[in-house]
This record gives structure tokens, C-alpha cells and sequence, in this order.
């Protein structure tokens, strides 16, 4: 199961530009989405408490970021932090350059 839902977070990370993982309840995911919709940049979210396999997910991104929180926001497969760390690339100017490419 562990390698399924590995495999699946790797899939879902190189598929779009920016990818969310999300809890359709928490104000760190919405900062998060806002910021992206602020710049107008598509982003695919996967809302965890939503899905069957939402636990799963979040602990094996647990192993790959070393974060157990929510949001965990990739940009071209890398992991760039939660909601303020989006937040804080947008405010100092960094956000955009990224999403380039």
C-alpha cells in the first residue's frame, strides 16, 4: 500500500506545475490557493479529507518532506513549504520566477 501511495504522490507532483495537498477546512490550504489564484497560476489540489486514502497520503508525505502538516505545496516536483511559506514567497517576489518554465 505504501508504495501505491507513494507512487501516486510522485505521479501527482510531476503531472502538474503546482500541486496542493490540501484539508478543504484549513485556512493555511485556502492562504495557499489564494496566492496561486492572486498570480493567476492553475494549481491542482488533492483535498485529504475528502479521500479514502487521505491519511495514507499525508503520512507518506510525511516521509518524503519530513512535514506532517497540510498544506504541502509542490512547484515542478519540489516541495516549497506550507501556506505562509507560499505566502512569504509572494510577498518578497519569489513565487513568480518559480512558476516560469
Amino acid at each position: 500500500m505504501a508504495a501505491e501511495i507513494q507512487q501516486f504522490i510522485k505521479e501527482a507532483v510531476a503531472q502538474d506545475k503546482v500541486v496542493i495537498f490540501s484539508k478543504s477546512y484549513c485556512p493555511y490550504c485556502t492562504l495557499a490557493k489564494d496566492v496561486f489564484s492572486k498570480v493567476k497560476q492553475p494549481f491542482k489540489v488533492y483535498e485529504l479529507n475528502e479521500r479514502e486514502d487521505g491519511d495514507a497520503i499525508q503520512n507518506n508525505l510525511y516521509q518524503i518532506t519530513g512535514v506532517r502538516t497540510v498544506p504541502q505545496v509542490f512547484i515542478n516536483g519540489n516541495c516549497v513549504g506550507g501556506g505562509s511559506d507560499v505566502d512569504k514567497l509572494y510577498k518578497t517576489g519569489k513565487l513568480e520566477p518559480m512558476l516560469i518554465g
